[in-house]
């Protein structure tokens, strides 16, 4: 399926003006009609060291995101280009170009520290781009992602024994991927070929020592190591003389280097087939809406003041798509409902059952569309909706059914009437005559079909309306005895008392459905619940698994290095992670 909107060009997604950053609103509304899975490729660097070119290249284009051709930052703030993912269908692409960090001429780099962990934050995949090799100097450009841990919050209010704000990075942090342009070294490590990820393994090693100088060689790499779930790394050779540079994107390939061209196209097809759908804790695939919202909450966040956090935006999110979960249900539920049930049913439990069937299937809606509904507070509105259309259908199915009734009877029994105003039947043997006609048109009205519930009450309300025209015509009927007229008072008592006993019973056992029902209810929206809890549960085991599996493989490897210090550090956020996921899944679903 194609894309909704086709983008022919990037578009400015976050503003940089007078060093604030503002969501461009036009972007916004582009975004957000992109209900596709996204998959966000971030490219962060210094400026003018080609990272356009490479985004131009992920887009299939020889130009889009503007390369410039000065030693000025040419990208200001963050643009946004989404393309058809060229290698899966039913994706799009989101290409995320930033400003050149380290431009001068804007004075300070706090601008630059919140664009690096936006990139971050946004991202599945962060492209980190630089001229040259990874030396120290190359580190201490990097020097941004030793300051995500007072950049980002994960949790807004932490608990008790909880982790250290960043242990919980590599859980939601993107793949890494440093590309290294005008590359000249020949990739050997004693004396033996290495690959480029080989080559940045070794450049991420730590140094034994404690003085300044050696925990600020450690710090950027520590933090490489430990943030990033999966590193990457990709060289190129200068594509073309340096004059030429700056014409980049108007050079044929016949004119580029054919190594660099190589170079590019692996880049490419890497993050094609590698780079992951952008989700969020829980395995909530992030489309365009998602990633509208997660933009709004985190640029909001900065512009106040405040520290962007992952759980705010999260639930931010979640409030707007559990409301709008529950509209999808209650309109789901309608649709049924208007196609399946036809007013008066005979039987209220014919109602009830379809009701059923309808609120079943829009439990389904709602618990398909939501997510993170803490303390099931938008499953509880939905519930409290659906009891309410139920009760609402049950009194119109009973104003549909008396309506029919007294259509019918009125119909059926005007004749009557208007002959007992004639006084067909103030005369001798009258009485008999009219309680015979009474009895066949009673069959008559019994025989209809489509009168519904509330067929027996209407007609015993009907004929009590007339008992003082059957006295009437009983006490004028000269033929009967007073003992006869007598007996026939009670009899005609007998069967109203009979009537009446009959309609009470009759309430109650609709009572005792109703009662039933509601418990039915309550029932499915727990069986249904449970079920998405052991899912979640599930999915939340196996993220964690694969934090652990993570921290575990670096705490091996720092402490092959011979770090105890850090190797000791991080077993116990291991232990750490492991107590916080025993209380979450501990943690049960109640609905009342």
């Amino acid at each position: 399926m194609a894309s909704e909107t086709h983008m022919p060009g990037p578009v400015c997604l976050i503003e940089n003006t007078n060093r604030q950053l503002v969501v461009n609103q036009e972007a916004l509304k582009t975004l957000s009609t992109f209900t596709q899975p996204l998959v966000v490729v971030a490219i962060v660097g210094l400026y003018r060291t080609g990272k356009s070119y490479l985004m131009n290249k992920l887009a299939g284009k020889k130009e889009g995101f503007s390369l410039g051709a000065t030693v000025q930052s040419h990208t200001k703030g963050i643009w946004m280009w989404c393309v058809p993912h060229p290698e899966k269908p039913d994706h799009t692409l989101v290409l995320l170009d930033t400003e050149g960090l380290g431009d001068v001429e804007k004075g300070d780099n706090q601008n630059d520290s919140w664009i690096f962990a936006l990139a971050i934050l946004l991202s599945s995949t962060f492209v980190y781009n630089s001229m040259g090799t990874i030396n120290q100097q190359a580190m201490d450009q990097l020097h941004y992602v030793t300051e995500l841990t007072d950049q980002i919050r994960t949790k807004s209010s932490p608990e008790a024994d909880e982790l250290e704000n960043s242990a919980e990075f590599v859980s939601f942090f993107p793949d890494f991927v440093w590309t290294l342009r005008d590359f000249s070294l020949d990739l050997e490590s004693n004396g033996q070929s290495i690959s480029a990820d080989q080559y940045l393994e070794n450049s991420l090693k730590l140094k034994q020592g404690t003085s300044p100088k050696d925990k600020d060689f450690n710090l950027p790499r520590l933090c490489i190591r430990k943030f990033f779930p999966k590193k990457k790394c990709f060289i190129f050779d200068r594509p073309t003389h340096r004059k030429k540079l700056g014409l980049l994107e108007t050079l044929h390939d016949d004119e580029l280097d054919p190594d660099f061209l190589q170079q590019a196209a692996d880049f490419c097809s890497y993050i094609f087939h590698n780079s992951k759908i952008k989700t969020l804790s829980g395995g909530i695939q992030v489309n365009g809406p998602r990633l509208e919202s997660l933009v709004l909450t985190y640029v909001n966040a900065i512009s106040s003041g405040d520290l962007p956090c992952m759980e705010n935006a999260v639930l931010a999110l979640a409030q707007i798509e559990n409301s709008a979960a529950v509209q999808k249900a209650i309109a789901h539920y309608d649709q049924q409902m208007g196609q399946k049930v036809q007013l008066p049913t005979e039987t209220l439990q014919e109602l009830l059952d379809l009701h059923r069937d309808s609120e079943k299937e829009a439990i389904e809606v709602f618990i398909k569309n939501s997510f993170k509904d803490v303390d099931n507070l938008f499953q509880k509105k939905l519930a409290a909706q659906l009891e309410k259309k139920r009760d609402d259908f049950c009194q119109q199915n009973v104003k549909a059914s008396s309506d029919r009734c007294s259509a019918l009877l009125k119909e059926i029994f005007s004749p009557l009437e208007e002959s007992v105003k004639q006084g067909v039947y103030s005369k001798p043997g009258g009485y008999r005559l009219f309680i015979q006609t009474v009895q066949e048109l009673k069959k008559k009205y019994l025989q209809e079909p489509g009168k519904g519930i509330q067929s027996e009450e209407i007609l015993q309300a009907y004929l009590q309306s007339k008992e003082s025209v059957t006295d009437a015509i009983l006490q004028t009927d000269q033929t009967l005895t007073e003992k006869e007229k007598e007996i026939e008072v009670q009899r005609v008592k007998a069967e109203s008392a009979e009537a009446e006993t009959k309609m009470l019973e009759e309430i109650q056992k609709k009572n005792q459905q109703i009662m039933e029902e509601k418990e039915k209810s309550y029932q499915e929206h727990v069986k249904q619940l449970t079920e998405k809890a052991e899912k979640e549960k599930a999915q939340l085991m196996a993220e964690q698994e694969r934090v652990f599996n993570l921290k575990l493989q670096e705490q091996i490897r720092l402490l092959n290095e011979g770090f105890q210090k850090e190797s000791t550090q991080l077993q116990n956020e291991i232990e750490t992670l492991k107590r916080n996921m025993g209380r979450r899944t501990k943690r049960g679903c109640i609905l009342s």
